[in-house]
């Protein structure tokens, strides 16, 4: 059964680890259902060892803008992130009345939000489980100068620059799935690439993570990711 539980986002399950569902480019909060990703892991909604909630996206006017300079997409993308961690955030820890920490996941652009959300607020997000994903937004037909909002919104421009007091906890604290394919269309939009780039920064600061590269036989598709997530999940609930 599905309910709205705030801002149009949409709840699936009635108990179990909570989980926020960031749509591929440009998607909406109806996306994970209607492409089979909800199928996917129906066994373990029906068991009670994760809520699932998804969220629409706001890439439009923000990093999928080409109209307008990177630094003003990443600007843009504040308002976003003021909305989850100020608004759906807390609405899903009440709804959850205190079950489980919130953990993140996305494919391709969604795979990015997962990513950059809990390695700049592991204290909401400690977990994040990221499919196919891009980590530089430089590279999403970006121009203009970069500035500090896109230099905040680029895990591999910040991540290698951690140091001190707060890598140290983001060592005890976070932890990333790093989940692609290397069949057709994971190299042309650079997700493959980009994964074992964002890997090998974590690797090399200490951050705790996963690098699971799947076969030159598994393409960056839905079908793809309803396979893996079914896989991986369950670790996690």
């Amino acid at each position: 059964m599905t309910r709205e539980l705030v801002d149009g986002v949409l709840a699936y399950g009635h108990w179990g680890r909570p989980m926020i569902v960031f749509p591929s480019e440009q998607g909406d909060a109806r996306d994970f259902e209607n492409n089979g990703m909800l199928a996917a892991v129906a066994d373990l909604v029906e068991a009670g060892r994760v809520k699932i909630y998804c969220v629409h996206s706001a890439d439009a006017g923000t990093w999928s803008n080409r109209d307008i300079p990177l630094e003003e997409r990443a600007r843009r993308h504040a308002g976003y992130e003021e909305w989850i961690t100020g608004r759906v955030a807390p609405a899903i820890l009440e709804d959850c009345a205190g079950q489980g920490e919130i953990m993140l996941f996305g494919c391709s652009l969604g795979a990015f939000h997962a990513a950059n959300f809990a390695l700049k607020r592991a204290d909401l997000f400690p977990l994040a489980l990221c499919l196919s994903g891009s980590y530089d937004p430089s590279r999403w037909h970006g121009w203009g100068e970069r500035g500090e909002a896109t230099y905040f919104n680029n895990p591999l421009d910040y991540v290698p620059h951690l140091h001190g007091d707060h890598l140290d906890w983001l060592r005890s604290r976070v932890s990333l799935l790093l989940v692609c394919g290397q069949g057709q269309w994971e190299d042309t939009t650079g997700a493959l690439d980009s994964t074992r780039a964002l890997a090998a920064a974590l690797a090399a600061k200490g951050i705790r993570h996963e690098l699971d590269l799947w076969g030159h036989d598994v393409p960056h598709d839905w079908p793809s990711w309803r396979a893996q997530l079914a896989h991986h999940l369950g670790r996690f609930t």
